[in-house]
């Protein structure tokens, strides 16, 4: 036997064993760290952050849930609307903080649908972000202006392909644009895309008749349609909105297979500790099962879906493959 290679390989396994344990004990303070941090989550206020401007889909569902996100968690939620490049200068703001719990990005389908449309994003919709809930779905619809003298999409499309027209939408990438694109492809018409940062600045790009129609989620579009300063022409989901009964599905105007609903959903940055992960999507769950929080997110324009992460997850993977379809039938080339 070898004493001297004996004395080796025990003075290896020391340092091994020494290594190991100097390991342990650094990695120590920080599982106590984010168990202490999760612990007492939250402790500061947090922000849900909309890559909108004001007044759409996803600031309007963003504003009804903050304060009762607060009520639950037990602490302070507030809006931060972060507008820009179709949504991608706020999603790729909150891929990069710190994943605490305390960002909270409220993404639509144009989180997916931009990986299709722009050569390059500043973030990857699937491997930045863990998904929290599903929050509800909300179709787009179709308006314009009483002047216009088109009570139903059919008379619009007879009017449009006489006409040199312009429409607002969103942003580019959004399911209303995508909407529009798919009509003008379908319907044979000419129309000029004008893009916004928001349904909001779309819908009011419309009311003093800047553009001739606008396609919009229909959270932008509902109250104006109540009151009847716009006309809904169409709405894009499979079956008429309950509390707008008398404005018809694109699909009943004579577009088959329109079926288009832009989802809401929260997602916090990779890396989020899971404690906080699962805290907060049971609080959301909780809230979105009220059935004074789904009557009026109904009243607004949107369904609730409530969908947890692992269902999230697997939407969020089916959407790429949905939208590149879409994307090549209405002919929309990406930038």
């Amino acid at each position: 036997m070898n004493v001297s290679n004996s004395r080796d390989d025990s003075r290896s396994a020391g340092r091994r064993t020494v290594l190991k344990a100097g390991l342990a004990g650094l990695a120590t303070p920080f599982l106590v760290r984010f168990s202490s941090a999760a612990a007492a989550y939250p402790d500061r206020p947090i922000k849900l952050l909309v890559p909108f401007g004001v007044g759409g889909p996803v600031d309007i569902v963003a504003r009804v849930m903050a304060p009762l996100l607060g009520e639950v968690l037990g602490g302070s939620v507030f809006v931060e609307n972060k507008p820009g490049a179709s949504g991608n200068l706020g999603t790729a703001a909150a891929a990069r903080t710190e994943p605490d719990g305390y960002t909270i990005v409220v993404a639509a389908s144009n989180f997916i649908i931009n990986k299709i449309l722009f050569a390059k994003i500043p973030y990857d919709p699937i491997a930045d972000f863990i998904p929290l809930v599903e929050l509800a779905e909300t179709p787009s619809a179709f308006g314009v202006r009483p002047e216009l003298g088109a009570k139903n999409l059919k008379e619009f499309v007879e009017i449009a392909k006489s006409k040199s027209f312009s429409y607002s939408h969103p942003g580019f990438g959004t399911v209303s644009h995508m909407a529009g694109e798919v009509l003008k492809s379908r319907a044979g018409i000419n129309m000029v895309a004008v893009t916004h940062n928001g349904g909001g600045p779309a819908v009011q790009t419309l009311m003093p008749g800047a553009v001739e129609f606008c396609s919009a989620a229909l959270p932008a579009l509902h109250p104006h349609v109540k009151s009847g300063l716009i006309v809904g022409l169409g709405v894009t989901s499979a079956k008429r909105w309950p509390d707008l009964a008398e404005m018809p599905t694109v699909e009943e105007a004579g577009f088959p297979d329109f079926d288009l609903a832009n989802f809401t959903a929260l997602l916090v940055p990779a890396k989020t500790p899971p404690e906080i992960v699962d805290r907060v999507s049971k609080a959301s769950l909780e809230i979105l099962k009220r059935p004074d929080v789904q009557s009026k997110l109904l009243t607004l324009g949107f369904a609730v879906t409530a969908r947890p992460p692992d269902v999230l997850k697997a939407r969020l993977e089916r959407e790429l493959p949905f939208w590149k379809s879409v994307v090549e039938t209405a002919g929309i080339k990406p930038t």
